[in-house]
C-alpha cells in the first residue's frame, strides 16, 4: 500500500529543517514571492512591475507633487488587482502558527493586506499599505478600502497620498524599531519569497542571527542572502510552509 503522496511530498520538502511546533517565538518575514501564489505581480522578478512602469513616474514623492492624478489612477489600478486576490495558502498557514503560538510576529515587505485578510494579526508592515490613505497636511492617515478612491482629496483640500513607501522614502521609525524588537528575541526567523536586495529592510534579518535564532529562507530560487541562513528550501512558499507545519 502506497502512503499519501501530498505527505511524501510535505516530508521531501522539509526533510531536516526544524518544524515550526519546536518554536514559540517565530518571526516570518515576507517579501513578493508569497504575495505571488495569489496572482500579486513581483517588482523586480519576471513580469515584475518595475519592468513594466518607471517608478519615477509613479511611485515616488516627486511623481505625486508632479501629478498626483496620474499616480492615483496607476494606484487605483493596483488596488483593483489585489483586491480581486486572496490570501493563499501559505497566508493562511502563517495566520494558523500565529493563532496557534501568540508570540509569532509578521515582519512583511508586502502592501497587499493578504497576511490580515488571511487571519493574521501582529503584522509589521515595513512599506506600508494599499489599504490606507494619509493627509500630509493633516497629518493622518485612515483605513480605506474604496476601489477607485473617491474623492481623491482630504476635507482640507490636499490630496491624500497612499499610505506606503515610495522610492525615496523613509522606513518609519517606530516600524523598524518593532521589527528590531521582535527579530532581537525570536528563536526562529523564516523568510519567505523575498529576494534580499531590497534595503534597508534587507538587513532587518541578520539582527535575528547576531542573536542566534535559527533560521531557514524559504525560495524557489537562490537569493543574494541565501548562504546566510542555517537552512534553505527550494519550494513555493504554501507548500513549504504547509510541510513545516504538518504534524
Amino acid at each position: 500500500m502506497h502512503g499519501d503522496s501530498s505527505t511524501s511530498k510535505r516530508t521531501e520538502i522539509s526533510r531536516g529543517v526544524p518544524r515550526f511546533r519546536t518554536f514559540e517565538r517565530i518571526v516570518f518575514f515576507t517579501g513578493a514571492g508569497l504575495s505571488a501564489e495569489s496572482g500579486i505581480p513581483t517588482y523586480r522578478g519576471q513580469g515584475g512591475i518595475w519592468h513594466q512602469y518607471s517608478y519615477e513616474d509613479f511611485a515616488c514623492q516627486r511623481a505625486f507633487d508632479r501629478d498626483p492624478e496620474k499616480v492615483w489612477d496607476f494606484h487605483d489600478a493596483r488596488r483593483a488587482k489585489v483586491a480581486a486576490c486572496e490570501p493563499n495558502a501559505g497566508h493562511r498557514v502563517i495566520a494558523e502558527v500565529q493563532q496557534a503560538k501568540p508570540g509569532t510576529v509578521v515582519i512583511t515587505q508586502n502592501i497587499d493586506g493578504l497576511h490580515q485578510r488571511a487571519g493574521a494579526h501582529s503584522v509589521i508592515e515595513l512599506h506600508g499599505s494599499l489599504w490606507r490613505v494619509r493627509c500630509d497636511r493633516e497629518g493622518i492617515n485612515v483605513a480605506n478600502d474604496q476601489v477607485p478612491l473617491v474623492p481623491r482629496r482630504c476635507a482640507c483640500g490636499a490630496y491624500w497620498r497612499p499610505d506606503i513607501v515610495w522610492f525615496e522614502d523613509m522606513l518609519d521609525p517606530a516600524n523598524i524599531q518593532h521589527a528590531t524588537d521582535a527579530l532581537r528575541s525570536c528563536d526562529l526567523l523564516v523568510s519567505v519569497g523575498t529576494s534580499g536586495v531590497v534595503y534597508p529592510a534587507a538587513e532587518l534579518p541578520l539582527i535575528a542571527m547576531e542573536a542566534g535564532a535559527a533560521t531557514i529562507e524559504i525560495n524557489p530560487e537562490e537569493t543574494s542572502v541565501s548562504r546566510l541562513y542555517q537552512h534553505t528550501i527550494r519550494a513555493a512558499a504554501s507548500e513549504a510552509l504547509a510541510a513545516l507545519w504538518a504534524e
